[in-house]
């Protein structure tokens, strides 16, 4: 064994959790009693790697210990032998068997699995396909630990009872799958990017794992042009983060931003994905919304942004898939190339779709509009409101400095 830093201890252990995982629940079909292990395993290497170095064969010393650690922990001496014997039989791979690659594909189908809702979904792929630990999820989306555990342990328990193999889903079910295993990735990035609550805009923990994870399916998934896409939308927008916020941690709007302060080597990556798959295949909502970060991204600054390209864009993404937040954004295009009563008006068609009145965003878009349109009076009153509408204390504090600043 060779000593390590931390760091490279804990990316190793997020980046094997799901092979061995993989490995465990193909040997023995037992998903929550498999995960369970696979996270006690990761937690024993945690400790010891970190003291005495990360041994040659670091998967299988994981494998190892998980599945001891799993099979120890079944009480019946005979049931344990005939599992044993049973896994031994199907640890033999043949030609047309399982590859590693099926296998880490066929443990994210089955933690965004549609029987789960939305919020366990993201909590157990982080948990089964991130590595992380229920600790760290909990602390992530704001909740108890417990709480956490128990969602978790229900999401573990409807995948038993739903009776769901291990392998992916039959060719017919295949593309609504995957929209549901990108959706939760793209809510994980989210969440990262623009925390819903708390004290910080930012949660980089976050990002990074959502990232990590579009990455580890993109090389699972080469060819396919929205898991390309939706790769591509994380690293353009990820890489202004550094422009986002002031020392203070005050957000910095997108036309405030300093460009050189961006992440040209995300950029440069972003874009060379948007180039390589738009016009290959069927266009989707996430290489749309790519090309809309491109565009934005490649602008030498705020004053040169190409908006007629990025209105033309949001019509296209909105025929694509249509929806109350691509309407928003568009009414902002609109105001750009048009003017702001123009956007206003588009905006207008928004105030009945009740999908809208649980966000801040509509009356914050809306507070910008009427001050590009010299109405001080209504831009303080809508940044008023969206202040009072969200729980993320940096956008509060942004939006009541924006009221204060029109008198």
């Amino acid at each position: 064994m060779s000593p390590v830093e931390t760091p490279r201890v804990e990316d190793l252990l997020r980046e094997l959790a799901p092979q061995v995982l993989g490995t465990l629940v193909r040997r023995y079909g037992q998903f929550d009693a498999a995960e369970d292990a696979v996270q006690e395993a990761l937690l024993a290497a945690a400790r010891q790697w970190d003291e005495d170095g990360v041994p040659e064969s670091p998967r299988s010393w994981l494998t190892t210990v998980a599945n001891r650690r799993l099979v120890d922990g079944w009480r019946s001496e005979s049931a344990r032998r005939h599992r044993e014997e049973t896994a031994s039989l199907l640890d033999v791979r043949g030609p047309g068997e399982p590859s590693d690659r099926d296998d880490a594909l066929a443990l994210i189908f089955l933690c965004c699995h549609p029987s789960l809702s939305p919020p366990s979904q993201l909590a157990l792929t982080l948990r089964a396909v991130g590595g992380l630990t229920t600790t760290e999820i909990a602390n992530a989306f704001l909740v108890p630990e417990a709480t956490m555990a128990q969602r978790i342990s229900r999401a573990k328990q409807t995948i038993r009872s739903s009776g769901s193999r291990f392998e992916l889903p039959p060719e017919l079910e295949f593309a609504q799958r995957l929209r549901v295993v990108l959706q939760v990735l793209y809510l994980i990035f989210n969440e990262g990017y623009v925390t819903s609550s708390g004290p910080s805009l930012l949660r980089t923990d976050l990002t990074t794992e959502a990232i990590r994870l579009a990455r580890m399916l993109h090389r699972l998934m080469p060819l396919e042009g929205e898991v390309a896409g939706l790769l591509a939308l994380m690293l353009l927008t990820d890489a202004r983060r550094a422009a986002r916020t002031d020392v203070d941690g005050f957000p910095i709007p997108l036309a405030e931003q300093r460009h050189e302060l961006w992440d040209q080597g995300q950029i440069e990556e972003g874009l060379a994905l948007v180039s390589r798959t738009l016009g290959t295949g069927p266009i989707g909502p996430y290489q749309l919304q790519a090309a809309i970060a491109a565009v934005h991204d490649e602008a030498p600054s705020a004053e040169e942004t190409d908006w007629p390209q990025i209105l033309a864009l949001y019509e296209v993404l909105e025929q694509v898939s249509p929806g109350p937040v691509v309407t928003l954004n568009r009414a902002v295009a609109v105001a750009m190339v048009h003017g702001p009563r123009a956007g206003l008006a588009l905006l207008g068609t928004l105030d009945a779709d009740e999908r809208m009145s649980h966000t801040h965003r509509l009356e914050a878009v809306r507070g910008h509009l009427l001050e590009l349109a010299g109405d001080a009076d209504g831009a303080r009153e809508s940044y008023r409101r969206a202040a009072r509408m969200t729980a993320s204390v940096p956008e509060q504090r942004y939006l009541a400095l924006r009221a204060a600043r029109l008198g």
